[in-house]
């Protein structure tokens, strides 16, 4: 079955880094966009970025335009979110998605001191 499971949440600083995997099976992962949406508590879900199937192109929201790199591997069936200079504001619950189909449990970034 279909399955999209996100790791590497957690606390970190401001000004810190983390960075969030997101393992695929089940689906032909090579032919999807893949993307990453947050929800923070009391507010909606977020599209935060997205990545063409293979790679070629990729998209950011504002807010974490230039802070954030999605990427890929498909060989590994795996996509990424480096997320450098981390805010409170990004504070959330962290899912990647395939084409908007497929969705992850999601996983907890928390930005603290």
């Amino acid at each position: 079955q279909v399955q999209l499971v996100e790791s590497g949440g957690g606390l970190a600083q401001p000004g810190g880094s983390l960075r969030l995997s997101c393992a695929a099976s089940g689906f032909t992962f090579s032919s999807y966009v893949m993307s990453w949406a947050r929800q923070a508590p009391i507010k909606g879900l977020e599209w935060v970025s997205g990545i063409y199937s293979d790679g070629s192109d990729t998209y950011y929201a504002d807010s974490v335009k230039d802070r954030f790199t999605i990427s890929r591997d498909n060989a590994k069936n795996t996509v990424y979110l480096q997320m450098n200079s981390l805010k409170p504001e990004d504070t959330a619950v962290y899912y990647c998605n395939a084409r908007g189909v497929y969705w992850g449990q999601g996983t907890q970034v928390t930005v603290s001191s």
